[in-house]
């Protein structure tokens, strides 16, 4: 397969004539190979044209050809072979393992929604029967789920595979009988082109409507724009920063019909250190947010960048085991050079603040990457000042020092929403966590025991999501199978005769 910097609208591909743009290699800062054309509004309106035209059609896709579609997908993807992963490992800086990882996470997202749509739930069928003799009668009422329309899907800067051209967003999107056009992000063109055309082959192979997908490059922010304003798209997929969220937010509620965002944007992370558990093994809890913290050069949106406990000794022993090991841990590349000076200056804003103390600092970085960073600070502080719970993008974590148990609760509930809340506890500290978990359940999407969020395991229970501003719909969650439900509605039929039922609503017996 060879990358040409095309866009590919439909089944089709043409080069983009507004503008260019060229992947940069994240370790060097040097130009890959390709350049790729960004799109103009012509080429927007026809891939959005094609995707309205597909909709109907998809939508009624028989669920074992659409399930087969998605696994036609995921074999294509897998079928790349080296070629996606040193793209990845170029463009993204991240190491073979990782995304050799991701693949498979992508795949078996991919493999998951199939399993969802063949097995038909999502729908929600619902049958009420007529009751004649009633007063005043019931009528004959049934229910289905059906796709909202075109959806349009963001690339994700530190997710080139799982949360990009076929992650989790075009999979639950496609799974919910909804067209997908993806904006590819600038910092992988060529990862995308590769995992786009695989699609687009599936799209052929398994004869779904042509429009059923399409993916455009942006040599600026005008596609990205325009993309969530056009009128044929329905509802819209995005991972990636809070001013970046919160902007197609905003496009989407000024349109003429508001659609809804589904953002998943900014979070910390808090991680709750319990007495019992900081007493029985602080030093070790320690080393292992070390390694939660800078895994991936800490870029990752379930990142623990909150530490909450009470003074003593075992906070002093999680602290010891903290900066020991952050010591001995090398600088990573970091996913672009906007992205490592983003977090440089974040860096320098905590080690110039008058409350905050740097504890610990990894191994020198430079311009590509990026030194990790353990900082602490007093409640006090930490509530008084909101620019100390800004999120740093990046392997920086910041320890905020209780005098007691209350204090942590006041800290709890000064926070913002976050995707999750890791709470390291032994047996003696269940009664105390047992009386913060309403306050946790208003807090985070995912709460966890004994371990870091980074990591989010692709399965029905998961929830990668949270209230406000983690992302910008509390309900949703953008990993697991109920990420469907973000790309459906439900349609009631009344008094329907059989034959203008779909097939699913007709009589059982």
């Amino acid at each position: 397969m060879t990358i040409t910097g095309e866009l590919l609208i439909g089944n089709r591909t043409r080069m983009g004539q507004n503008g260019t743009l060229t992947a940069i290699e994240a370790a060097t800062g040097q130009a890959l190979e390709g350049v790729f054309g960004g799109a103009s509004a012509a080429d927007l309106d026809a891939a959005a044209q094609l995707a309205w035209q597909a909709f109907p059609a998809y939508r009624d896709t028989a669920l074992e050809n659409r399930a087969a579609f998605l696994e036609k997908a995921a074999e294509n993807i897998l079928s790349i072979g080296e070629l996606l992963i040193e793209r990845a490992m170029a463009e993204s800086g991240l190491p073979r393992p990782r995304l050799e990882g991701e693949r498979m996470r992508t795949v078996t997202q991919l493999r998951l929604f199939a399993g969802v749509v063949r097995e038909g739930a999502f729908q929600d069928l619902r049958f009420d029967a007529a009751d004649a003799a009633r007063t005043p009668p019931k009528p004959d009422l049934r229910l289905r789920k059906v796709g909202l329309g075109p959806v349009a899907v963001f690339g994700a800067s530190n997710f080139p595979l799982a949360f990009s051209v076929a992650g989790g967003d075009t999979a639950s999107a496609l799974a919910a009988g909804c067209p997908v056009i993806v904006k590819a992000h600038p910092a992988h063109p060529g990862t995308s082109e590769l995992v786009a055309r695989a699609l687009q082959q599936a799209v052929i192979d398994c004869g779904m409507p042509e429009g059923t997908f399409s993916m455009l490059h942006d040599s600026g922010h005008e596609i990205g724009g325009a993309l969530v304003a056009h009128p044929l798209i329905r509802a819209v997929g995005f991972t990636g920063s809070r001013r970046g969220g919160l902007a197609l937010v905003d496009i989407a509620a000024k349109r003429r019909i508001p659609i809804p965002v589904y953002a998943e944007m900014s979070a910390i992370n808090p991680v709750l250190l319990f007495p019992e558990a900081l007493k029985a093994r602080g030093g070790k809890i320690g080393g292992a947010f070390a390694a939660s913290l800078t895994l991936g050069a800490g870029q990752f949106c379930t990142n623990p960048g909150l530490v909450l406990a009470v003074e003593g000794e075992g906070l002093e022993a999680f602290k010891a085991g903290a900066v020991e090991a952050l010591k001995a841990l090398p600088a990573q590349t970091m996913l672009t050079a906007g992205i490592g000076q983003a977090y440089r200056e974040g860096i320098a804003k905590l080690v110039g603040h008058s409350d905050v103390t740097q504890l610990a600092e990894g191994q020198e970085g430079d311009d590509r990457r990026g030194q990790a960073a353990l900082f602490e600070t007093t409640a006090a502080s930490f509530m008084k000042d909101k620019s100390l719970h800004d999120e740093v993008f990046g392997a920086a974590g910041l320890i905020v020092k209780c005098r007691d148990l209350a204090e942590v609760e006041a800290v709890i509930d000064d926070l913002e929403g976050q995707l999750t809340v890791a709470l390291h506890i032994d047996e003696g500290d269940h009664k105390t966590a047992a009386r913060l978990m309403p306050k946790l359940e208003m807090l985070a999407g995912r709460l966890l025991v004994n371990g870091f969020g980074t990591g989010v395991e692709v399965s029905p229970a998961m929830v990668h999501g949270g209230p406000y501003p983690a992302t910008s719909d509390v309900r949703s969650t953008s990993v697991g199978t109920m990420a469907i439900d973000r790309f459906l509605r439900p349609v009631a039929y009344q008094d329907m005769p059989a034959d203008l039922l779909p097939e699913g609503l007709r009589d059982r017996d």
